[in-house]
């Protein structure tokens, strides 16, 4: 997420923390280089000379310029402002004390409303909510099959009537909830290609006739300029509450999530992360504000962990490592587990410095997972657990099992024996216990 981005600003602070003296002259060339890489990233021309404005105001402070790391100093102001920029705090949606209560997503067509209806449908079912998807884009061909096969999928109910106009549907969907016990109505309502009148008095419509809670602006992260564009003149018709990006996980340049709070002055309240149901997320700015920095996002990856991860498989698992007796079969289950929280370049993107380091540049393929999967699963209870039995005509069948290659299986048989002599260094020199949910890869 933002790695293009990212590279580019480390590359301008190891130029400042390279300075022997700061000075005003040198933050203001500084503070171009910067410039020129937020709109090189698509970020609303307004917004990042605002935002420079702002940050060498604070950056060329008397406190700054005489403090022991100076370069430090300007980076942790650049962060401040930057997580400012996108909201600074997290916001949440508010809820109906009667309900249900009306989500009313409105977008652009392409920009993931249906999809974004679903995960949402996912998220709050997580807590404890009951959604009813409401098919209301009756223009686009197969939205309609689309959102009832994400329904199907979730084993979530959609509510449609054919020849019924978008608005009396929606009207029909709340008494449908009410009577259905559903506290969540989730509204899929129609798009266009480009913003027309004909469209936006629809929405008007409906927005006036139900009050939605919440109406939620579904942008496409990969869009920059073009989504922010979009947002104002959604937001002027309609005065949507917060926005959606999705497609997060792309090749998103960070042009959107940058300037869409700043120009509408609405706040970004979740991202889509991947293409599965599961793959949304709350925004946290200042989260988003360190991971652009490649500061990583250690509470995030923490988060994960802990919704995912079984607490009691990791009990038994740090009491094995303790006294070595950590075998394949283990190695196989704590792998399912991290294929739980999400895709391998998600994850170690989370990591500190990881997106700034020589390791970012390797390709993280959940398919490698997947591969040495297939190898263990082609190996014998007995194997799994005493792979020192595995001999040339083991490994050969292993490896026709698995589809692999007789190396493939070498080199995950000496990976796997260089982890356990690993952990028995580690017990030597004292080490009494190791990290719960770890995955020694």
């Amino acid at each position: 997420m933002f790695e293009e981005l990212s590279r580019k600003l480390d590359s301008v602070f190891r130029k400042i923390k390279g300075q022997g003296k700061l000075t005003e002259s040198n933050i203001k060339d500084a503070l171009r280089d910067i410039r020129r890489v937020l709109l090189e990233a698509d970020v609303h021309f307004r917004v990042a000379k605002q935002f420079i404005s702002t940050v060498q105001e604070k950056a060329v402070g008397t406190e700054v310029l005489r403090s022991i790391t100076p370069g430090q100093q300007i980076v942790k102001i650049f962060h401040d402002e930057l997580a400012a920029l996108m909201g600074h705090s997290t916001a949440d949606c508010h809820f109906s004390n009667i309900p249900p209560t009306i989500l009313m997503l409105v977008g652009l067509q392409g920009s993931g409303k249906t999809t974004a209806a679903g995960k949402l449908a996912k998220h709050f079912a997580g807590k404890g909510h009951s959604a009813l998807m409401v098919a209301a884009d009756i223009y686009r061909p197969a939205a309609v099959d689309q959102l009832q096969t994400i329904g199907n999928r979730l084993n979530t109910p959609v509510f449609f009537e054919a020849d019924t106009p978008p608005l009396d549907l929606c009207k029909k969907s709340i008494s449908f909830a009410r009577k259905n016990g559903r506290d969540l109505v989730i509204l899929d309502t129609a798009g266009r290609l480009h913003i027309d009148q004909q469209m936006m008095d629809e929405l008007v419509q409906i927005k006036e006739a139900l009050s939605p809670n919440e109406i939620l602006f579904v942008a496409d992260g990969m869009t920059g300029q073009d989504a922010v564009n979009a947002a104002e003149e959604f937001q002027r018709q309609l005065d949507f509450t917060g926005v959606i990006l999705t497609k997060m996980d792309g090749d998103a340049r960070g042009g959107a999530a940058l300037s869409i709070k700043a120009v509408t002055g609405k706040p970004i309240k979740f991202i889509g992360t991947g293409e599965e149901y599961d793959a949304l997320e709350k925004f946290h700015p200042d989260r988003m504000a360190s991971r652009i920095l490649g500061m990583g996002d250690i509470v995030g990856l923490v988060e994960r962990t802990q919704a995912t991860m079984d607490q009691e498989k990791a009990a038994v698992l740090e009491k094995k490592l303790k006294h070595l007796e950590f075998t394949l079969e283990d190695f196989l289950d704590q792998m399912q587990q991290v294929k739980k929280m999400g895709p391998l370049d998600q994850i170690v993107g989370m990591i500190p410095g990881f997106n700034l380091s020589p390791l970012s540049k390797m390709q993280v393929d959940d398919k490698d997972l997947t591969r040495v999967e297939a190898i263990i699963r082609s190996m014998t209870k007995e194997e799994r657990n005493r792979p020192q039995i595995i001999n040339g005509s083991r490994r050969k069948r292993i490896a026709r099992g698995s589809g692999a290659t007789v190396p493939e299986v070498n080199r995950l048989l000496n990976q796997f024996s260089q982890m356990q002599k690993m952990f028995k260094r580690m017990n030597k020199l004292g080490k009494r216990g190791m990290p719960q949910n770890m995955l020694p890869i």
